[in-house]
């Protein structure tokens, strides 16, 4: 177990656990939608890609404050980061509930221990330019909108409560 890894925002939240497994109970307590980790499943999938940063995200908490908590009892020096908000939580001029042509509700998939990025992507690959999907999630699907924002597909996150998160994608 190698335990001389820094801790930043591009750790992987299963390289986290695997290097500092008494750090899960810390990022359960800044992320509690993390206590899924405890599901094998889940732990082999999303735990393998998503991010520390992403983590901060699904959290709704700062990722400068998580990544410190992190190295302070990993017992490492603190960092200071620079924002980077990657996500548009603001509605954009080009939302138009009529243009949503497709939706897909991921809760249940999540809470089954299932991967839905490839069925997401699969989906966004399918929209035609202009029209929108709606990805209902129990939280900022970060990894997801990720991926999506790297093949140049737009996105707009409407949070309904703490547990339900609307995310529109366009082409």
């Amino acid at each position: 177990m190698e335990t001389d890894k820094l801790i930043s925002p591009k750790t992987k939240v299963l390289q986290l656990i695997e290097s500092y497994p008494h750090l899960e109970d810390t990022l359960i307590g800044y992320v509690p939608a993390f206590k899924k980790l405890k599901n094998p499943v889940l732990r082999k999938t999303v735990a393998k890609v998503a991010t520390l940063q992403q983590a901060a995200t699904i959290g709704n908490v700062k990722v400068e404050d998580l990544i410190n908590a992190l190295r302070k009892e990993a017992g490492q020096d603190a960092i200071s980061l620079e924002s980077d908000d990657n996500y548009t939580t603001t509605q954009p001029e080009w939302f138009d509930k009529s243009l949503v042509k497709k939706e897909l509700d991921i809760r249940e998939m999540l809470n089954a221990g299932e991967q839905p990025v490839n069925q997401v992507m699969a989906e966004l690959n399918r929209l035609a330019a202009g029209d929108l999907f709606l990805v209902i999630a129990p939280f900022i699907p970060a990894p997801l909108i990720d991926k999506a924002s790297s093949l140049e597909i737009e996105h707009w996150i409407d949070k309904k409560n703490d547990e339900t998160f609307c995310v529109y994608f366009k082409k």
